[in-house]
């Protein structure tokens, strides 16, 4: 009895024993191929996490670890070469906006010059060549006041080009911050602006509804404006011209529009008069630069919105410019180009050159 109760105590104990000697192999083995493979990864993880992304990572046992390893690695790699990309075209971005600051610097030089040294000149030839044809008017021939008269108009229309150049390389560098703005109130202006040439083509200006608050900026609304209206009273029929202005909610947008019943345009050029210097006229027929639509254009598009010619179920000559403006100021502190699409343009004729 005693004698099978001590052979089981050595079994037991024995089995004990392999046991505890099991575990403790099955501990080392697990820490030698999991655990202390794990902790490598974990390290080199830590370390890339800190920031030596040249860091390699990789382990080579077990194969699940080093499977796992080799798609991280190869995330890190991704990452690396991406980032790598964002700080060269970082680094580009920053050469290009010290160059963009240095050709704005030489831009507002050559605007300073534009304005004050080059058109000096230009009123040297206009006014002594007036002079001299008044002096000496009664000794010269028609021939002679005719070249006289060349002179005049050619330094004239210098000068006007130069400003409208000028004011069309202006557009949101020169008191273009924006703001919630009164379209209103520019209307108002423009139209006062405008008070001579209106009365001398007996044109009527016909508002439809109330000009509505936009996210712009008040003077160049009022250029935007002037140059509308003044465009439909230029190239005016034989009727007496009619503008009619009216603005309409779309979404987060207000949609603006100028009507009149002028001369009109096919509709294949409705495209190219917002191309500056194109003209559609001949100079001594419609006077003009070139470049009222493509600052209208221009105008529009830094405000946010777009501008297009909309002969869509016009019966008669003439045309309806449309443009759209922002209603609130955009959520980022910077307004982009509004990206809504243009509304097809129709067959018929009517818009006006510039």
């Amino acid at each position: 009895m005693q004698s099978g109760a001590r052979t089981l105590y050595l079994t037991l104990g024995a089995l004990a024993v392999i046991v505890l000697v099991t575990l403790v192999v099955l501990a080392l083995l697990i820490r030698r191929f999991v655990l202390n493979p794990v902790s490598r990864l974990t390290e080199q993880v830590r370390t890339v996490a800190g920031g030596d992304f040249d860091a390699r990572i990789g382990v080579d046992r077990p194969a699940e670890l080093n499977e796992l390893s080799g798609h991280i690695d190869a995330m890190r790699g991704r990452i690396l070469a991406e980032w790598r990309r964002v700080a060269e075209a970082q680094a580009k971005l920053e050469d290009q906006a010290l160059e963009l600051r240095r050709s704005n610097g030489e831009l507002e030089q050559f605007a300073y010059v534009a304005s004050h040294d080059l058109q000096e000149p230009l009123r040297k030839v206009a006014s002594f060549t007036q002079m001299l044809e008044q002096r000496y008017g009664d000794q010269l021939d028609d021939r002679a006041k005719q070249y006289i008269a060349y002179a005049v108009d050619g330094a004239k229309r210098m000068q006007t080009l130069i400003n409208d150049l000028l004011a069309f390389s202006r557009v949101g560098r020169v008191g273009g911050e924006r703001q919630m703005t009164d379209s209103g109130a520019a209307l108002r202006a423009a139209l006062d602006n405008l008070a001579a040439p209106i009365e001398e083509a007996d044109a009527t200006v016909v508002v439809h509804t109330e000009m509505p608050q936009v996210y712009g900026n008040g003077m160049l609304l009022t250029q935007l404006f002037q140059n509308l209206v003044s465009n439909a009273v230029k190239f005016r029929s034989s009727a007496p011209p009619i503008v009619e202005i009216a603005a309409e909610r779309r979404d987060d947008m207000w949609e603006f529009s100028c009507s009149d019943n002028g001369i009109g345009i096919d509709s294949k050029y409705a495209e190219r008069v917002f191309m500056i210097f194109q003209r559609l006229h001949p100079r001594d027929v419609y006077p003009g630069t070139g470049i009222g639509l493509a600052l209208a254009k221009k105008i529009v598009e830094y405000l946010g919105g777009t501008i297009w010619v909309d002969n869509v179920g016009r019966t008669s000559s003439g045309t309806t410019f449309r443009w759209t403006l922002p209603a609130a100021p955009p959520l980022s502190l910077e307004l982009t180009p509004h990206s809504r699409s243009r509304p097809p343009t129709g067959a018929a004729s009517g818009a006006d050159d510039v």
